[in-house]
């Protein structure tokens, strides 16, 4: 079996050779078992020497396979073209971090051969904050009561796919994506097992809090409608409100008569159905605005430099 080992790089100058280093240890230990290995760097537009780094690793080892886009066209569309040019009968999509130990390739092989398409793999949050592990939390069990997928609490990139998998989700032509839902989406016969949470050997994570929200936000509308029946829902609810706080004044102004205006009462009615108001235009403007991405039909990422052989590797 060749397994293909898929990994987005960006800003990685400083760890891919070690990462590298790891990740062929690994093969050579698979190579008795008949398991051959390629490797499929894809870099997101760094801005370090990250290139230069997998240009020396393609000369010195004739598995690598590297691909520089144009820009940083963000990690969803790295992960695409990862799989894009991987050619082997399994891909293993971990980061170069090394926050994915490259030790559990074996086992995820070995699940493999018992007839696994997906296996995941899940980390523990040992070491993560309990602030961090509550909100994670809280998020996987209400997007799992809304999404049309289940999604795993503490299961990220780091999988291995079948060949028939990868080309399920390749057959996915979305431009917004959103790769987790994406795998849970095309479903064949998965497991998942657990491993210890790794800390990052060098540099910072480039996620922010503004972008963890991005990704969780694209995972809640990627998937499903909810948010637009909720927003009709809430409608009808506020519409049955205002009628009955109608039906309420107009039977107190006939009893007893009309006292003091409301004022107070109006403002906040207003204000509050104002606010309402936007956050619903809010929710109609992300769909709307992914169908504009949608129809405009644009590549995914731009190549700027690869060592793959096939021309249509250079197609995004």
């Amino acid at each position: 079996m060749l397994i293909s080992i898929v990994a987005p790089c960006y800003n990685e100058e400083d760890v891919v050779g070690r990462f590298h280093d790891r990740v062929r240890e690994v093969a050579e230990e698979l190579l008795p078992l008949g398991h051959d290995m390629e490797f499929v760097y894809v870099d997101d537009g760094s801005r370090d020497r990250t290139l230069a780094v997998l240009k020396q690793l393609a000369e010195d080892d004739t598995r690598v396979r590297y691909v520089s886009f144009s820009r940083n066209f963000g990690k969803e569309a790295a992960l695409l073209a990862g799989l894009r040019h991987a050619t082997g009968d399994a891909v293993v999509v971990m980061d170069a971090d090394l926050q994915h130990p490259p030790e559990l390739i074996p086992r995820m092989v070995e699940l493999r051969e018992q007839g696994h398409d997906q296996v995941l793999a899940r980390r523990t949050r040992t070491g993560d904050g309990m602030a961090r592990t509550l909100t994670a939390r809280l998020y996987y069990r209400i997007v799992n009561r809304l999404v049309d997928v289940e999604l795993v609490d503490g299961v990220g990139d780091f999988r291995l796919l079948s060949r028939r998998v990868v080309d399920a989700v390749l057959g996915l032509t979305e431009y917004n994506r959103f790769s987790k839902g994406l795998f849970a989406w095309v479903g064949f016969p998965t497991t998942t097992f657990e491993y210890e949470n790794a800390v990052r050997e060098h540099g910072r994570s480039s996620w922010s809090l503004r972008s963890l929200l991005d990704y969780g936000l694209d995972g809640l509308l990627s998937f499903n409608n909810r948010p637009l029946r909720a927003a009709l829902y809430l409608g009808l609810g506020l519409l049955l409100c205002a009628g009955v706080y109608t039906a309420w004044i107009v039977t107190a102004a006939l009893l007893h008569g009309v006292d003091t205006p409301g004022y107070v009462t109006i403002i906040t009615a207003v204000t509050a159905l104002a606010g309402v108001q936007m956050i619903m235009l809010g929710v109609i403007g992300e769909y709307t605005g992914r169908i504009y991405y949608e129809v405009k039909r644009r590549p995914h990422f731009l190549v700027k430099a690869t060592n793959a052989e096939r021309a249509k590797d250079l197609v995004p």
